[in-house]
């Protein structure tokens, strides 16, 4: 039997990042956490921390992770069908999710806000692109995620969610300057773009079915939804937004679409761990509900 006093040890570190910050949260001395995660380690024979700012867990030590983000869940059931258990009332559990950034920007922040504000949860909430947050999932790091992925990760469910709706914008004097006589491969080459990190192709898709071949586009790395929109308003580069975010700007003409009526639509899923809980159901159903009266 794994013992779970180690357990909550290593789940403390990963999540505050330095041993020091996991003794205050658990209330014991740093020597305490670190002799609770070696005797876990000798336990299933292998490192569960490499040590550094901040800490970062193996792959091992995130399924730990997640095996006791999923006690939690149950304990905190339990606690509200058994008071007795809990006579200070029911503890907040934490909810780790890893989503896009667009989706947080848009339809999902208010679902999730009226979900914590009901339930006894923490909501930890990691931001990555679409295409990789079911890493996050297979890594064990989180217990649900937004993805761009139907196929669902080892031991989750996989629901669609709708498609996110895209449209290639920037402003009137950036077109003005850059498209003088229409978008074409060879504008596009020397035209700066916005994307959100290296691992974003958004922009190279779009351009891949607008030419119908691939352009090596220059690229400013920006990872921030909101720093999208000011960046292309003051005529940094053009770039991929979602249509509800830019909809006023095209309607004031401080923003205008390279191509018209050439949106790039992205499926959505939500991938879940199968963990048998209530509060994580829940969730699932507020994320979705939220999904269908936003997205395509």
């Amino acid at each position: 039997m794994l013992d779970y006093f180690s357990l909550a040890a290593l789940a403390a570190v990963v999540r505050e990042g330095s041993f020091e910050r996991a003794a205050r949260a658990l209330h014991v001395t740093p020597s305490a956490v670190s002799q609770r995660i070696r005797l876990l380690e000798e336990r299933v024979g292998c490192v569960l921390v490499v040590r550094g700012q901040p800490c970062q867990p193996t792959d091992t030590g995130r399924r730990l992770c997640q095996h006791m983000d999923r006690v939690r869940l149950l304990e905190q059931e339990l606690q509200g069908s058994l008071p007795a258990l809990a006579p200070e009332g029911v503890t907040r559990v934490a909810l780790p999710i890893a989503v896009n950034a667009d989706s947080l920007a848009t339809w999902l922040a208010p679902a999730l806000s009226a979900f914590a504000a009901e339930a006894p949860v923490l909501m930890n909430v990691a931001v990555d692109n679409e295409d990789n947050t079911t890493g996050w999932l297979r890594s064990g790091a989180v217990l649900a995620a937004v993805t761009a992925t139907a196929r669902p990760a080892t031991g989750c469910n996989s629901r669609s969610l709708g498609a996110m709706r895209y449209l290639a914008a920037a402003s009137p004097a950036y077109v003005a300057r850059y498209f003088p006589e229409g978008v074409t491969a060879g504008r596009l080459s020397v035209a700066p773009s916005l994307v959100f990190n290296p691992q974003d192709d958004l922009q190279a898709r779009w351009v891949r079915r607008l030419c119908h071949r691939h352009v090596e586009l220059p690229r400013h790395s920006l990872p921030s939804t909101q720093a999208f929109i000011t960046a292309g308003l003051a005529g940094m580069g053009w770039g991929l937004h979602p249509e509800t975010l830019i909809a006023p700007h095209l309607k004031h003409g401080t923003l205008v679409e390279l191509v018209p009526e050439t949106p790039l639509d992205v499926p959505l899923y939500w991938q879940e761990t199968r963990a048998a809980s209530a509060l994580l159901d829940g969730l699932s159903r507020a994320v979705v509900q939220a999904a269908r009266g936003s997205l395509i």
